[in-house]
């Protein structure tokens, strides 16, 4: 089925789904009335009619929160995200004020706030702290693409800190607030869910969405039990390319992913209030997220060729090109396991609160990458049309006495003609396991005006893993492996012009008959990992704090210090020639934090905020190892630093923050932020003994590395505006907006290889980031359109792709409900209709180093809430 067709038949889809709920609308304005708080107003016969409240609501209770708050906040609510067309909370977390999010093929999987890298935004479950492990731990970011909505009550991003959250945030710490059901308000048996299926756009794959979530309580006990599933077939188009030190190609990379993507989730609470001041609970959670990879990718290597033609900027004609074929059956796979149990004594008077839990984090990567190559091929290169999708003309090429000349023009890549003894496995093997206990222990009491809080924090956390790092190939031409027995006769689905012919592998039996080989031969990939790139660390944070809370009249203060000792074991192998060694080093760091927040309500409409604090960012687990490979030869070592030191900041915050007499609220924020010791990539002298042995020096050698930078700023401002106009007449007073704009700057100094200070851009920094929504509700029908912009920025993402810069992107969803009964509700996500094009590129835009689309997205479904 062609590109315009597929397109035309998501469209009729969608449209039609519109068009049944926008048929709907004037039956439900006849008289209806909605449960929901609203605004009222009357159509023409004088019937009285309010406005739904579903969006309403969830601003009111969000925007009362960010009121109340001590510090400087943005809240969510779980009511709110599921009114986007977002399939986790990473992508429901970017449409509020200076949050965007990083994307994996499309799907967001981590955010970063006010354009910091991600490693500086932290993350908590009910207050206590989770540390992220990603692929091979080369962050400390969270991962959201594992977390679904209906596990939780209520997003909180905390851009200034208290002394009672954890230090490390430099930027913000979002805390993830499980659902309660004896708090959720609702007395007896509820029932909340949904049910969607729908396709993307791009390969019409199904995509199916559906939750549930059971409770029950009365006045004394409640419990819950929730899980969801979400699950997309999508295929994304992919090209890359690399460039020589004059911006002409050296390779034309042909990619085509086909995936399979789930994310799962399941959930347990039980409460017990066993007094009126006493709560006594215990939570469950699982998270898993699991994407199954194809790969198709045909790497035109045509820089070897350039003596045996013309290769230009924007066109070329070679002879005797080899094309690297690249197939894989992978699978990433995240899993969570989250367990915690406390109680909670609260009295006018003072209160005390424990909470101890238990998290697991299971990281895994299996890509059995299979390689050979296609030989004796001659291209035509063209860019000058669009430099993001070159095109390609294949020929066979003919040797005649020594003179090669061109042959019959090729209609297709001859994926049945790859080079047997040049194919070979490349086993890309990586797991982290992660294994936390934490408890926490706050009090405080209450004195007339003021409040003194005081707690104590401690976690001890095992990490063992590897980041990906290749040991060696496998030779596969004597295992009987043949990669030429699994051509099909289906062609791409793509919408990128390729100017030849494709047709896909079966890589998920490719993949069976290289197991079946390999385990005839006797060999295992997981003996090629690289033995540097292990690691073992046993970390420990001791942490205590004290507050003072002083309310008089609209002034409020709340100011305090945060004590943390923070230890790590770290042990690794060092690698000299074969000669494997183990190796293990320690830290130990104690520091303060010290926090002041002031808020003033300067009238009723009218809040003040002022915020100042020292916060941290301790480097990833693969970036402090110990595992390096050591070249004598070369004076050269490649591997981790565990002399890292931690990134430190001083900040501060200001807000002016305008809440409108019946609903919403109009801000402006400012902060600044001032970095020490920012964390990059270089290369610099070891300047210790560490990697001495055999009686060689080797304090003199490079290590290529992590290090510590030298001090930076970061620095922007919000516009936030959220409400809904149900000041006009009749039914217009159903519409509203939802926006927020950031702008955003800031770099930091750090030394080169050859010793000279230099300023760089802060990985993850986009100069300006937007959301804005245009809502309409009235009497059962809800509409909203919504988009989405970030301009370019330097990719964080860890992994291969690190250190491209990224093109700025923006997207727009439409959002469709119409509540059938005050408890059923019918809905349309149409995602991604701008069916973006994600762009990173080397230098300028006019080298763009990976283009990927993954097209538009339909879901359409029942929500359910009884």
């Amino acid at each position: 089925m062609s590109h315009v067709t597929k397109s035309f038949r998501a469209a009729m889809l969608s449209g039609g789904a519109l068009g049944v709920l926008f048929l709907a609308m004037p039956v439900a304005a006849q008289g209806k009335v909605s449960t929901e708080s609203g605004a009222a107003g009357e159509d023409e016969a004088g019937n009285v009619i309010v406005v739904t409240g579903s969006i309403r609501g969830s601003l009111e209770n969000a925007t009362e929160a960010k009121r109340t708050a001590l510090n400087v906040t943005d809240v969510a609510t779980a009511d709110s995200v599921g009114r986007f067309p977002d399939e986790n909370i990473a992508a429901a977390l970017a449409r509020l004020p200076g949050v965007a999010v990083q994307l994996d093929q499309g799907q967001a999987r981590y955010i970063q706030v006010r354009g910091a890298p991600n490693r500086w935004t932290s993350v908590s479950i009910d207050g206590l702290p989770q540390t992220g492990t990603d692929e091979g731990g080369g962050e400390r970011a969270f991962r959201f693409d594992a977390v679904p909505a209906v596990l939780l009550q209520q997003l909180v991003v905390n851009k200034s800190l208290t002394p009672d959250i954890t230090a490390e945030a430099i930027t913000a710490l979002v805390d993830l607030q499980t659902f309660s059901p004896i708090d959720d308000g609702k007395a007896g048996f509820s029932m909340t869910g949904d049910a969607g299926y729908g396709l993307m756009a791009l390969g019409e794959g199904p995509q199916r969405q559906g939750s549930l979530r059971l409770s029950w309580t009365n006045d004394r006990i409640g419990f819950a039990i929730g899980g969801s599933h979400y699950r997309r077939n999508q295929v994304t188009d992919n090209r890359e390319a690399g460039y020589d030190a004059n911006g002409i190609p050296i390779d034309i990379d042909i990619r085509n992913y086909e995936l399979t993507r789930e994310n799962n989730g399941l959930f347990g609470a039980f409460e017990v209030r066993a007094s009126d001041d006493l709560k006594l609970f215990v939570n469950g959670i699982f998270t898993e997220f699991r994407d199954r990879e194809e790969r198709h990718a045909y790497e035109i290597e045509i820089g070897e060729a350039a003596a045996r033609g013309t290769r230009g900027l924007l066109t070329g004609s070679l002879n005797n090109v080899s094309i690297t074929t690249n197939y894989n059956d992978g699978l990433y796979l995240n899993q969570n396991y989250i367990g915690s149990a406390g109680f909670d004594y609260d009295t006018a008077e003072g209160g005390v609160k424990g909470i101890v839990g238990y998290t697991r984090t299971e990281n895994t990567t299996d890509l059995p990458l299979i390689q050979s190559s296609i030989r004796s091929i001659s291209v035509d290169y063209d860019r000058t049309a669009d430099a993001r999708f070159p095109t390609v003309r294949l020929f066979r090429t003919v040797n005649t006495a020594g003179v090669l000349s061109r042959g019959a023009e090729l209609t297709s890549i001859p994926i049945t003609e790859q080079n047997l003894p040049r194919t070979v496995l490349i086993p890309i093997v990586q797991g982290v396991t992660s294994e936390a206990w934490s408890g926490r222990l706050d009090a405080w009491k209450q004195l007339d005006e003021l409040k003194i809080s005081a707690g104590l924090y401690t976690t001890t956390r095992d990490i063992v893993g590897n980041n990906i790092g290749i040991g060696g190939v496998v030779p596969l031409a004597a295992t009987g492996f043949n990669p030429n027995g699994f051509a099909t006769d289906r062609p791409w689905d793509t919408q990128f012009p390729l100017g030849v012919g494709i047709n896909y592998v079966d890589t998920r039996a490719m993949n069976r008959e290289l197991q079946a080989a390999l385990g005839r031969a006797g060999i295992n990939p997981a003996n090629f990992v690289l033995p540097t790139s292990f690691y073992d660390q046993q970390e420990r944070i001791i942490a205590g704090y004290a507050m003072a809370q002083w309310d008089a009249g609209p002034l409020q203060l709340v100011a305090g210090v945060r004590a943390e000792q923070y230890e790590i074991d770290n042990a690794g192998t060092v690698l000299v020639g074969a000669v494997q060694t183990p190796l293990a080093v320690s830290q130990d760091i104690f520091d303060l934090f010290p926090s002041l927040n002031i808020r003033y309500e300067a009238s009723d409409n009218v809040v003040l905020r002022f915020g100042g604090q020292r916060g941290v960012s301790r480097p990833a687990y693969a970036a402090i190892r110990v595992g390096a490979s050591i070249s004598d030869t070369g004076a050269t070592i490649g591997g981790g630093n565990p002399f890292l030191t931690p990134e430190y900041t001083w900040g501060v915050d200001a807000a002016v923050e305008y809440y409108f007499a019946s609903n919403g609220i109009a801000s402006i924020s400012g902060f600044h932020r001032w970095v020490e010791d920012v964390l990059y990539q270089s290369q610099q002298r070891v300047g210790s003994d560490l990697y001495n042995s055999g009686g060689i020096d080797r304090s003199d050698y490079l290590l290529g590395s992590t290090f510590n930078g030298d001090k930076g700023t970061l620095y922007g401002v919000e516009f936030n505006i959220e409400t809904q106009f149900d000041f006009l007449p009749g039914a217009l007073a159903g519409l509203g907006v939802q926006g927020n704009l950031t702008l955003l700057g800031g770099d930091f100094e750090a030394r080169n290889a050859a010793g000279q200070l230099e300023t760089f851009a802060f990985q993850g920094l986009s100069d300006t980031v937007m959301n804005a929504s245009v809502f309409y509700e009235y009497a059962g029908l809800s509409l909203r359109v919504a988009y989405q912009k970030r301009t370019d920025f330097l990719d964080t993402i860890g992994g291969l792709g690190a250190g491209e810069f990224r093109q700025g992107f923006e997207n727009l969803d439409v959002i469709a409900r119409y509540a059938l009964t005050p408890n059923i509700t019918l809905f349309a996500d149409l995602a991604n209709l701008t069916n973006e094009t994600y762009v990173a590129y080397e230098g300028t835009p006019t080298t763009p180093s990976e283009v990927e689309r993954i097209g538009e997205r339909y879901l359409f479904g029942v929500r359910f809430n009884f």
